[in-house]
């Protein structure tokens, strides 16, 4: 200022006072209590030191005892804290700015005498040489304010006090010379302005700085988005936790609540006649079940009705050896039961026919026509395999005609029985002996009798001669042409007639075909005298090699085609003779069967 009036420290220069204010320097280059000097601004040659105004508001001269002159803040300026001043010297000329040394407390650099040395003395006079001269200790114009602002002109942003506070160092004594100025009251934050204490660390302090600098930093508050994360981490592990454990004990206990299973509504049951469940439907009321006793012996089987009278079809084998009706137990689908008698039976055929009374309500099973089947057609089979009642079983015919023999236990050959079998792979099993085999309509077309062993041999239903006890896909049926005209001729008659040709066959021949034997049975001629073959030329040693044009390899097949007939019936032979091939036509004769 070029006014006539002292130039004042109010206000910072063009740089920054913080600015030029020294680093601190290397730790142990200070004095012991490792602090810093901030030096004060030094002043030119010739000046004259002067007391500091405060920048707040505008100052009024006050006069001192020595007559120099001070000025103190208006009354009207806000009240700011007070800084030590060194006594002054007169005014300098307007043209020379005026500089102050302006004391700072806490450092003690190394041209400053320590804080409880003596005080130095005041070079007073118009001609007075600050340069070189000692420079003296500052003199407090009153008692410290521990409420001070920073001596720096107008206060930076305030900062938080320090984390400790210690007593004030001893304040020197004032100077008489100077009035003392009156302490500003306190208008920010305890503690901010005190001297620095012994030991204690100090930084560097930037009023004018930003977000005061050099202060330790303040606490950093815990963001709130952060507890939020963590809170959701929290919560996301706990629900997992809970819902693992929820999870494995349903998974080992099945639920919480009360299993309820998703089922199909109820509907229609009804089905087609031509499927399974439609023919077994229809055919199981007329299908029984006969448990027989007699020779010591007991045996289950299966029947099927023939007609209103009673009157059932089944195989000789099941019941040859009952001895009564009382030794015959016949159960019908219903569950009812009731005894059955004999009517008749025959061992080459293998069937047989017994009758039960005082029963009503009985459906006797339509028969159908074997001539008609053929293979690879559908087919049911109904019986009671190991005693286990109205079992059902489908398969397909396998073959037709196929020649078989079954029985023979006593030795004699008396109770082998010849079949022109049909072939099945529906599963039959001991038990289904005299069961019905039905088409695709229900009707019957066999009669359930044989099945192959295992083990290379032939047996009845209820095991036989065959090693195997159960089905190996290998069923035989008797025709039902050939079982209808049995049945008849048992039920009218109690015998059936077997078709013959009047020859004695030589069972042992190793060849193929059916050759006549050269004697026959008890020595007696091996062509009967009469009979169908001695009238059609056929001679001893004959070789027959095919009925009605199909071949024959063995006697037993010759016998098999010859029964698939009826007596009466024409047939045409063709036979080997001394090389040749003959053929011959003949009408079969009837014998009485057993």
């Amino acid at each position: 200022m070029n006014n006539g009036k002292p130039n004042w420290w109010s206000r910072p220069s063009s740089t920054p006072e913080a600015a030029r204010i020294p680093s601190p320097p290397p730790s142990g280059e200070a004095d012991g209590d490792g602090d810093f000097p901030l030096p004060a601004p030094q002043p030119a040659a010739g000046a004259e030191t002067s007391d500091m105004t405060d920048p707040a508001g505008p100052t009024e001269p006050v006069e001192t005892a020595d007559g120099a002159t001070e000025h103190e803040p208006a009354a009207a300026a806000p009240a700011e804290p007070t800084v030590l001043l060194t006594k002054s010297e007169p005014p300098a000329p307007a043209d020379e700015a005026p500089t102050a040394h302006l004391p700072v407390t806490g450092g003690h650099p190394a041209d400053a005498p320590p804080a409880d040395a003596p005080p130095a003395p005041v070079s007073e006079g118009p001609g007075a040489d600050t340069t070189h001269a000692a420079q003296p200790a500052p003199q407090p114009l009153h008692a410290p304010d521990e409420y001070r602002t920073p001596p720096y002109g107008e206060p930076g942003p305030w900062a938080p006090a320090p984390p400790v506070q210690r007593p004030p160092a001893p304040v020197p004594p004032q100077q008489a010379q100077l009035s003392p100025v009156p302490p500003h009251p306190q208008t920010h934050g305890q503690g901010a302005g005190l001297p620095p204490q012994a030991g204690a660390p100090w930084v560097q302090y930037d009023p004018w700085g930003a977000g005061g600098s050099g202060l330790p930093p303040a606490p950093a508050k815990k963001s709130r988005k952060g507890l939020a994360v963590a809170g959701a981490l929290v919560f996301a592990l706990v629900t997992g936790v809970i819902g693992g454990g929820i999870g494995a004990y349903v998974e080992r206990n099945g639920g919480l609540t009360t299993v309820e299973l998703p089922q199909a509504e109820g509907g229609d049951t009804d089905r087609a006649p031509d499927s399974v469940a439609g023919i077994a439907a229809g055919a199981l009321p007329g299908v029984v079940t006969l448990h027989v006793k007699g020779g010591g012996s007991s045996g289950t089987g299966t029947g099927f009705v023939l007609d209103a009278k009673g009157h059932i079809l089944t195989n000789n084998h099941v019941v040859d050896g009952a001895e009564s009706s009382e030794d015959i137990t016949v159960t019908f689908s219903s569950g009812e039961t009731a005894r059955a008698k004999v009517v008749g039976k025959d061992t080459g055929y293998d069937l047989a026919v017994v009758q039960v009374t005082g029963v009503s309500g009985l459906k006797p099973l339509p028969l159908g026509n074997s001539d008609n089947v053929r293979v690879g057609d559908p087919v049911v089979a109904i019986g009671a395999p190991f005693d286990l009642s109205n079992t059902v079983t489908s398969g397909i015919i396998s073959a037709k005609e196929r020649p078989i023999t079954a029985g023979g236990e006593k030795g004699d050959g008396s109770d082998i029985s010849y079949v022109d079998a049909l072939q099945t792979d529906a599963p039959i099993n001991p038990g289904n002996s005299g069961g019905p085999l039905l088409d695709s309509k229900g009707r019957v077309i066999g009669i359930n009798s044989a099945i192959r062993a295992a083990g290379g041999g032939s047996g009845d239903g209820e095991g036989g001669s065959a090693s195997q006890p159960g089905s190996i896909g290998l069923g035989f049926a008797i025709p039902i042409n050939q079982g209808k005209r049995v049945a008849e001729e048992l039920i009218n008659t109690g015998k059936a007639t077997h078709p013959v040709i009047g020859v004695s066959l030589d069972m042992q021949f190793n060849g193929d075909g059916a050759r006549v034997g050269e004697k026959g049975k008890d020595g007696t001629a091996s062509v009967t005298p009469g009979g169908p073959a001695s009238k059609a030329g056929l001679r001893p040693g004959d070789v027959i090699t095919k009925v009605d044009g199909q071949r024959v390899h063995n006697g037993e097949e010759l016998i098999v085609k010859i029964r698939a007939h009826r007596p009466g019936d024409r047939l045409e032979l063709t036979l080997t003779r001394n090389g040749k091939e003959l053929t011959k036509t003949l009408t079969l004769g009837s014998s009485q069967g057993t």
